[in-house]
């Protein structure tokens, strides 16, 4: 009996099988994945948290589960929600032996598919292109984790667009996906910007976040009225010189002997004090 209607299942039971590798390849580290992932316009989504974000989008196009993965209730309902709405996905049931050898969490229920990037990703940016209203700037943040809860926390606040400048931890690698917890379908992201091309598309002021600045981040309520555009440096640098010449430095007043906060923390903080000044 076919549980998924006109869906047919196909049975991999070769370590060696082509899809098999293009996954291995996507999930690559570093340049070498982010080339992939570019290259087949696509990314590797795994668990059922991602998964089901993303059910009912056309571009989930292909799913890979096993028999263990069928029989779990959460999964199947997954897959029923998602192929009653794109019956044309590619569906794989995967010999349940084969299995580890394309999945990078351990003991979690055999769920993974892969996603076509969107087109602000693989497309260029037209002449006339401008970002409009509230932007957050990623520049050289290394951590993934870092990156993925800084896209949450972006999606928690209602803000929708992100550009990563080159050096950031790749937007669509599997460990920023998984961070990510599923901002990423509610997001639109541009990756390997420089600050040139940053400073020609971007129309919202820079605020910037530096830890000498001298204005206090709970002073900015007249500039938070409006669209601004948010930028977080790395881990250990903070923010360039280069792109700190081209806006507002800006503190967040910490207790003494505190010298910064993770970034991550830095992004929230600052996000939901533009959304409270603006619900005030």
């Amino acid at each position: 009996m076919n549980l998924f209607g006109n869906t047919e299942v196909e049975f991999i039971s070769s370590k060696d099988n082509a899809l098999l590798k293009q996954i291995r390849l996507l999930q690559a580290l570093g340049s070498k994945g982010q080339k992939q992932r570019l290259a087949n316009s696509q990314a590797v989504l795994e668990g059922v948290h991602l998964l089901q974000t993303w059910a009912g989008d056309p571009s989930l196009s292909i799913v890979l589960t096993s028999a263990a993965g069928l029989a779990n209730p959460e999964i199947l309902e997954s897959l029923e929600r998602h192929l009653a709405l794109c019956p044309q996905t590619r569906l794989v049931e995967l010999d349940t032996a084969l299995w580890d050898s394309i999945s990078e969490l351990e003991n979690a229920p055999h769920f993974l598919g892969l996603v076509q990037l969107p087109d602000s990703v693989i497309q260029p940016i037209a002449k006339q292109f401008l970002l409009n209203g509230d932007v957050v700037i990623l520049e050289g943040i290394q951590d993934a984790g870092n990156v993925g809860a800084i896209l949450r926390t972006v999606a928690a606040t209602g803000v929708k667009t992100v550009v990563a400048l080159r050096g950031c931890a790749h937007l669509w690698s599997s460990k920023v996906l998984r961070a990510g917890m599923g901002a990423h379908h509610q997001l639109t992201l541009y990756e390997d910007w420089t600050i040139t091309n940053l400073m020609q598309y971007l129309d919202a002021p820079l605020l910037i976040t530096a830890a000498e600045a001298k204005t206090d981040l709970y002073a900015l309520q007249a500039q938070l009225k409006n669209p601004v555009a948010w930028v977080f440096g790395s881990e250990g640098h903070g923010v360039s010189v280069a792109l700190r010449s081209q806006g507002q430095l800006v503190r967040i007043p910490l207790a003494a002997g505190v010298e910064s906060l993770n970034v991550a923390t830095a992004a929230a903080v600052c996000l939901f004090e533009t959304v409270r000044v603006r619900s005030s």
